[in-house]
């Protein structure tokens, strides 16, 4: 059905295009707040989201065999394989025949060498090929990763958030931004709302009082709960605002307040980015 590994390196070698299904190509008004960190290599939250939260096909795989591509065209240290797997576990996704072909480009590893890689356990994030079942497309670059059990924890539990029925939608930038006064200096509450993807509602409160830190909390639906508080880090909620939120309020969000409560709804959000802290990203 796919030809000898020999021919398949071939053609994959002259002409190969390997989808990313990047949240962060997101534009807004400002950059987003995301750090490059954690030299060990060793994968943030954000990082799980970002490669298997939007993945149609997520599965754990044995690789079977690993022929290297040796024609392609690629950048000094990295390498392209086509590889034959056995399928472990689906995670995510349709129905998948228990053995598939996908290519993978990887860096030498530590030594300088060729990787090992037949018998190696993997996680992948791929697109199926349309008319193609055995056939696999990974969703970007570094879409394989070495099997972790912590690892494998970790994707599974995003994408139980990322297809649960109340998942928070993605948030696309801010819209609005209202601020109401208190009674006596110091108090006010401010809401702003943000968009999404799929136009569900999202809003954020920010209430003060003098003498008291400021609470804030986030709001899935239309209806504000007081009780509600902010999202914990590392979670799917925490991730829409900390990954994509603006790092100030856009000035198109305030311009029917007056300037006083514009200030203030500034000075609101920017409490908000503070509290929720930096989404830290490994992968470039």
């Amino acid at each position: 059905m796919f030809g000898s590994p020999k021919d398949v390196c071939k053609a994959a070698a002259q002409a190969i295009a390997i989808i990313a299904i990047n949240p962060m190509e997101i534009s807004f008004s400002q950059p987003v707040q995301t750090v490059m960190t954690n030299s060990s290599g060793e994968l943030h939250y954000a990082d799980v989201v970002d490669l298997y939260g939007a993945a149609p096909v997520a599965l754990r795989a044995r690789i079977k065999s690993a022929t290297r591509i040796k024609d392609a065209v690629l950048p000094a240290g990295i390498n392209r394989f086509y590889i034959e797997a056995d399928v472990i576990a689906l995670i995510r996704g349709p129905g998948v025949p228990p053995h598939l072909t996908y290519i993978v480009d990887l860096p030498l590893d530590s030594r300088g060498r060729v990787p090992k890689l037949k018998g190696a356990d993997v996680l992948v994030a791929a697109l199926p090929v349309r008319d193609r079942p055995g056939e696999l497309q990974l969703t970007a670059r570094d879409a394989q990763m070495m099997w972790t059990a912590s690892l494998d924890a970790q994707v599974r539990s995003v994408i139980t958030a990322v297809l649960a029925p109340d998942a928070a939608p993605v948030v696309t930038g801010v819209g609005s931004a209202f601020h109401v006064a208190g009674s006596i200096p110091g108090e006010g509450e401010t809401q702003i709302f943000l968009t999404t993807a799929n136009g569900a509602p999202v809003s954020l409160s920010i209430l003060r009082r003098p003498g008291q830190e400021p609470r804030w909390a986030l709001a899935l639906g239309e209806i504000v709960d007081e009780a509600a508080g902010p999202p914990a880090k590392d979670t799917l909620p925490w991730y829409r605002l900390a990954c994509f939120l603006p790092h100030t309020l856009p000035d198109a969000a305030v311009t029917e307040l007056a300037a006083a409560d514009a200030n203030a709804a500034r000075e609101d959000y920017a409490f908000v980015i503070a509290r929720l802290g930096v989404c830290e990203r490994t992968r470039r």
